[in-house]
């Protein structure tokens, strides 16, 4: 088992009573109270079951407020893009250019525009990094069908109309039963 954990000193131990008591919310409260049985010595295990917390955020908690000190634990959580190599608007800027020429019949494939996702950023990222963006813009797979080359629609047309096959299956009259 983990020894308990340190509390850096930020605040003296009646500071620290006055700091807890004033907490703007229930969630504060909680973590405020998480750093308070901590620095009376309890284990991380002893504070998660007296708070009905998990003892990983105990662990958190404790390490945001010992390196940051008291606005540790007021901080937003983690949500967002933090690993982003454009910002939203420059995707979009990127993403302008291929749509017009989506839109002019031309086929688009990600290691196709990787060179230009290369470009835009400064540096070289994967395929997969191309496959993303389009995903998270709401980009779909859409292929043309296959279609031969020398293929004629209005003769295909006619024959449809004149097939033989076809022919017969119209002449047939349904038996009466």
């Amino acid at each position: 088992m983990r020894p308990p954990a340190q509390i850096a000193p930020w605040l003296s131990e009646d500071e620290l009573a006055i700091w807890v008591r004033e907490a703007p919310s229930k969630d504060a409260y909680q973590k405020r109270l998480t750093i308070w049985f901590t620095h009376l010595r309890h284990s991380a295990a002893d504070v998660a079951d007296l708070l009905q917390i998990s003892k990983p955020a105990v662990w958190l908690w404790v390490g945001q407020y010992n390196r940051i000190g008291p606005q540790g634990l007021s901080r937003k959580g983690r949500g967002g893009r933090r690993w982003s190599f454009l910002s939203w608007k420059d995707e979009e800027r990127l993403l302008q250019g291929w749509e017009s020429r989506a839109i002019r019949g031309e086929i688009l494939t990600a290691p196709q525009l990787l060179g230009e996702v290369d470009k835009a950023i400064g540096r070289a990222v994967s395929v997969d990094y191309v496959y993303r963006l389009l995903h998270r813009h709401r980009w779909r797979k859409l292929g043309p069908r296959p279609r031969h080359v020398k293929a004629d629609r209005e003769t295909q047309a006619d024959f449809k109309k004149t097939s033989p096959a076809l022919s017969r299956k119209r002449l047939v009259k349904p038996r009466p039963q």
